[in-house]
């Protein structure tokens, strides 16, 4: 090779060399826990064989519980629930995980649950306590407007609020009184609408709490907090109404757990807290991307009990049953389905899992540290 050959090729390669060195790092995906007590988010990256790197914790509030994702995914918003009830909004780095506070708004009330809906310009709100719903407005930069468009009283004790695909259709299970209802949203005007019928009445003592629906939004699945059942609901894609499937026990074939009751803060004066060792209580629930597999939490037990899903008919069954960290409150499936992070409130770490494809199966992958009472887990992916 002459001189000026071997020269271009030199600078042939240490173009390519500037150029690679402006390719972003390779993307990646991210675990964020709420810890109440800190008062903190705690952020994890995953590794290629789905341990869990722990990184940085962002500061909140107080009783900070339920999060949030923007569907574009470049928010997290995190709700504190002591006051002044407030949601945090943080921008996230696709890059690396991490957090940066954009913004904080005041809220309706305490929350225990919120959500968005699918074009991420509305975030919606359930107050246990106080009984209502309410609509924010979120703006372009991903703040959220500090005055609600609705605060809507529901049934006693609203435990979560989610849209359905379509982003037409919103319900509101309700532990205290038995119900979930059901609204019609118009997502142009950011309004919500009772549904007709306005509610779905479920058994007595049963205590609604968490939902989820399924990717072909053909069907929604319960979770009742008191008898730990998931109820299989068909979803009616023009009207939005639902109706019973099929209901099956949340819970190992072998518990020893009878129902629970609804709890709520001590009252000065009042009769002493009942024993509740042995009530069931359950938590939260989840779908695997794919739809095939659903794993439900259960606190007083510390399980995570693994179902398979019939798509045509929605109908579950009983796999089997993990015991897992101390009173789980929260767990997430990450987007492609291999793996699930589970966080307990009297855990001082998270549990990492991974799914079995074929079987729904968990394995332990690893614990990791966690913060005081920790329970929202939200999964991110840029890969």
């Amino acid at each position: 090779m002459n001189t000026i050959a071997r020269l271009g090729s030199r600078i042939a390669i240490a173009g390519l060399m500037a150029l690679a060195g402006h390719v972003p790092a390779q993307a990646g995906t991210f675990v964020y826990v709420s810890n109440a007590e800190d008062g903190d988010i705690g952020v994890y990256s995953v590794q290629a064989d789905g341990s869990l790197k722990p990184g940085e914790h962002v500061k909140a509030a107080k009783v900070v519980m339920p999060m949030a994702v923007s569907p574009d995914k470049r928010f997290l918003y995190a709700a504190a629930r002591s006051k002044p009830y407030t949601v945090y909004v943080y921008s996230i780095d696709r890059n690396t995980g991490s957090l940066k506070q954009v913004s904080t708004s005041p809220l309706a009330e305490s929350f225990p649950y919120i959500s968005l809906d699918k074009t991420g310009r509305y975030l919606f709100g359930a107050s246990y306590s106080a009984n209502l719903i309410s609509l924010n407005a979120v703006k372009a930069d991903g703040s959220v407007a500090a005055e609600p468009l609705q605060v809507i009283p529901v049934g006693r004790n609203a435990h979560s609020i989610r849209i359905d695909a379509s982003n037409k259709f919103v319900f509101v299970p309700t532990l205290g009184t038995d119900e979930v209802f059901q609204f019609t949203f118009d997502a142009k005007k950011g309004r919500l609408a009772s549904n007709t019928p306005a509610v779905f009445l479920v058994k007595a003592g049963q205590g609604p709490r968490h939902f989820v629906t399924s990717n072909d939004n053909k069907f929604l699945y319960l979770l009742t907090e008191l008898t730990g059942t998931v109820t299989t609901f068909s979803l009616d894609g023009k009207t939005g109404l639902l109706t019973e499937v099929s209901s099956i026990s949340g819970l190992p074939p072998d518990t020893k757990l009878g129902p629970g009751q609804p709890r709520g803060p001590a009252v000065p004066g009042g009769p002493p807290p009942r024993n509740t060792d042995n009530d069931i209580w359950a938590s939260d629930l989840h779908l695997t991307p794919n739809g095939k597999f659903l794993y439900v939490a259960e606190r007083t037990g510390s399980t995570l009990s693994t179902f398979s899903v019939d798509g045509a008919t929605g109908k579950l069954a009983f796999l089997s049953s993990t015991v897992t960290e101390k009173q789980p409150r929260g767990f997430a499936i990450d987007p492609k389905g291999k793996f699930l992070v589970v966080s307990g409130e009297k855990s001082d770490t998270i549990s990492a899992y991974k799914i079995d494809e074929a079987s729904g199966g968990l394995t332990l992958i690893g614990k990791y540290p966690a913060g005081k009472d920790a329970n929202w887990v939200e999964i991110v992916s840029f890969d």
